[in-house]
């Protein structure tokens, strides 16, 4: 039996607490130790009126229950005073619940500045004053949590609402917002959409639908959101007789109007696309406005290479698997019953039955096979599946894999790259759990197409995970398995079925003496040793690897992986044993913990040399040791996080309250402003090779903390382009 979740020493206020959703919350809190403030207007759902009784009255139940309350009658337009209640009775408070609401409901034509003023009044204006008059405490004890409440008329709109829902969906907006301001201070907002029997819905359903709709089975929901140990924030909650769900705005695939830069748009152009545009069969959520905006980026870069985005993205593939494709695919990668660490993947029935995660890397080039996608990124290109090849590949994982699942992925063309003798196209797919929308596993293909390049495209991309090497010293374990004769005939029934590895015939079209054995076999082969030696053979602690395809194994060849760990992270190369032929490099698959470790075999390193970046702080701190009491106007301290191949090599500190640029984390106080950057960006940014705002919208540079501060650091970067 799980712990009982309390409320012991938290103080809550709920608005419109008299009756229905209101009167349930108080009584829930205050029954798991709340001490609650009960704040009712006392007037009808109108708005009319006013009066004590109701908030009385709930405060004498939680009382003869014995627990702790104090009715508050003011207006929620007078938040400060219900606020002000809480602190004189009880000394603080934790949690507001923007409950209050009334409804002047008239058709549009009809509705008049009163009708359309009250609401907003009410609903919005009351919300945003109790909220921040609770906010300066919030922000002083580093906690608390708010709720808003919205309705479907505001998700949805209803007919004779039209100020009602313009208020509840403004109401949205305002949760959003204050999440993402709160989050520094470990303050939660989310927002909740109560179907429930009230004042406000008694004469609108019908009796017998009305006793189904019973409130009390919402308020444990929203109990939850208001719980110290709920993390939940920003989110649309929507619940209904004992029934809950996560609602998201969502945006179709859409569609550009235009082949490049050059084009202008056309009233033809849109009513050509316009199917394409609206069509919400491949929608998605973007979750922040950065996101946004980094898509718009993108759509840019293919623009000015002459790729319309609407051709390499929409694609979406649903399947499902079960415990036979599971075992089939443990099978094509090497699991045997005579390695007991891999039993796990071949018994439907064993105790601890798992899925091998690099069985979600299938989904990428099956679906590359089964639809246009690549074929819309290079049109006029003819696809010849022997001069299609898997460069490299990235997979993460999210939670442990279910064992069997209705699943859909979605695909989308990142970038296309000239390589002079290829194209290499970068293809995002993400997995998702069809019956309930939970992402899975986020991976991307790299796909070299050999005789498509010359066309003068770009040769980099953003969007590129970087391969990583591994410590320059021996490994420290190396496991061999030899591969059968058959391995491919094997491994290409989970779905690749390119005839390259089957077909004698293509494989020498190719130049190939036969057969070649799938890249993914091989790489699943190597996470399966891993996983053996550095988690004790357990799936669930997988997260993330990538790797770089190198050299073909033909099938029966010897796998032989090299290992080497550093930290959570294990680097790996794998070679054919009889060559010594390195097949898969710059590799590297992280752990979410390591279970055995392994002692390594240490040689002396390569002394490696200094980062770029250290002269772009050298020159900073000569500014700063010139200039102190112009810097100390800044006032703020600045941590930077300097990364290589997204692994973090070196920190600075630019203490501007002290006018000291030193290494390593801030030794007078926290820092104001954290950012994160590669490297080889910090100093395309101080070079001024790239815009500081550009490289933020395209997530290069990452932000945490006061962002606006970051604009006071122009003089510096200005002086550092200047120097460098």
């Amino acid at each position: 039996m799980t712990d009982q979740l309390r409320f012991d020493g938290r103080v809550v206020v709920v608005t419109g607490a008299g009756a229905g959703l209101g009167r349930e919350y108080a009584l829930l809190f205050a029954s798991r130790g709340a001490s609650v403030v009960v704040n009712d207007l006392g007037g009808g759902r109108h708005g009319e009126g006013k009066s004590s009784e109701a908030a009385d009255r709930v405060v004498a139940e939680i009382k003869k229950n014995g627990g702790k309350a104090v009715a508050n009658y003011d207006s929620v337009l007078d938040g400060a005073k219900i606020i002000k209640t809480a602190i004189d009775t009880f000394g603080r408070v934790d949690v507001v619940v923007n409950n209050a609401g009334i409804l002047r409901d008239k058709s549009f034509a009809k509705m008049t500045d009163a009708d359309w003023d009250l609401i907003q009044d009410v609903h919005v204006k009351g919300a945003y004053r109790t909220t921040q008059a609770a906010w300066p405490y919030f922000c002083k004890q580093n906690y608390g949590k708010v709720i808003l409440t919205t309705s479907n008329s505001g998700l949805c709109g209803n007919f004779g609402q039209a100020n009602y829902s313009t208020a509840k969906m403004g109401l949205v907006g305002f949760a959003q917002t204050l999440a993402i301001e709160g989050a520094k201070r470990n303050i939660r907002v989310n927002v909740i959409v109560p179907t429930a029997a009230s004042r406000l819905t008694e004469d609108v359903m019908p009796p017998e639908l009305l006793d189904q709709f019973k409130p009390e089975l919402i308020a444990p929901i929203v109990f939850w959101l208001c719980h110290e140990k709920c993390n939940e924030t920003g989110s649309v909650i929507e619940s209904a007789v004992g029934w809950v769900r996560k609602c998201h705005i969502v945006r179709s695939s859409g569609s550009v109007l235009r082949q490049s830069l050059n084009d202008t748009v056309t009233p033809e152009n849109v009513e050509a696309n316009w199917a394409a545009a609206t069509d919400m069969s491949s929608t998605k959520h973007v979750h922040t406005i950065q996101e946004g905006v980094e898509e718009l980026a993108n759509i840019i870069d293919n623009l000015k290479n002459g790729v319309p985005s609407n051709k390499i993205e929409g694609h979406v593939i649903p399947s499902d698997y079960n415990h036979r494709d599971v075992i089939l695919y443990a099978l094509g990668v090497g699991a045997s019953i005579q390695d007991p660490s891999d039993f796990r993947y071949l018994y439907e029935n064993h105790e601890n039955f798992a899925v091998l995660p690099t069985f979600y890397v299938l989904f990428g080039p099956n679906g590359c096979m089964s639809t246009s996608i690549l074929q819309d990124a290079l049109p006029g290109i003819q696809m010849d599946p022997t001069n299609i090849l898997h460069g490299e590949q990235y997979l993460e994982v999210f939670k442990p894999l279910p064992t069997e699942a209705k699943v859909k992925t979605q695909f989308k063309v990142q970038d296309v790259l000239d390589k002079g003798k290829g194209v290499v196209v970068l293809v995002q797919h993400d997995t998702f759990n069809a019956e309930n929308g939970e992402k899975l596993s986020t991976a991307q293909m790299s796909v070299f197409i050999v005789g498509a390049g010359g066309f003068q495209g770009k040769r980099t991309s953003s969007h590129v995970i970087p391969t990583a090497d591994p410590p320059n010293r021996k490994p420290d374990v190396s496991i061999t398995q030899k591969t059968n004769t058959d391995q491919a005939v094997l491994y290409r029934l989970n779905g690749d079925f390119n005839p390259l590895h089957i077909d004698v015939n293509i494989a020498s079209m190719a130049g190939y003496k036969r057969p070649i054995l799938h890249g993914l076999c091989s790489l699943g082969f190597s996470v399966r040793h891993i996983l053996q030696t550095y988690a004790g053979g357990d799936p669930s602690l997988f997260k993330a690897l990538k790797v770089r395809f190198s050299k073909p194994v033909l099938p029966g060849e010897t796998l032989r992986t090299d290992m080497w760990q550093d930290g959570n992270r294990i680097y790996f190369q794998t070679s054919i044993a009889e060559t010594n032929t390195a097949v898969i490099t710059g590799a590297y698959v992280d752990l979410m913990n390591v279970k055995s470790k392994v002692v390594p075999q240490i040689t002396p390193a390569v002394s490696k040399s200094n980062l770029e970046s250290d002269a772009v702080f050298a020159v900073m701190k000569d500014y700063v040791k010139a200039n102190p009491e112009q810097v100390k106007k800044v006032n703020a301290i600045f941590l930077y996080n300097i990364t290589v191949n997204g692994k973090q090599q070196a920190q600075w500190t630019l203490d501007l309250k002290n006018a000291d640029v030193y290494q390593g984390q801030p030794k007078s106080d926290k820092a104001n402003t954290t950012l994160t950057i590669e490297d080889k960006d910090m100093m395309d940014i101080a070079t001024g090779k790239i815009n500081p705002q550009v490289a933020f919208m395209k997530g290069k540079l990452k932000i945490t903390g006061n962002i606006m501060l970051t604009q006071k650091l122009k003089v510096l970067m200005e002086t550092s382009k200047a120097k460098l």
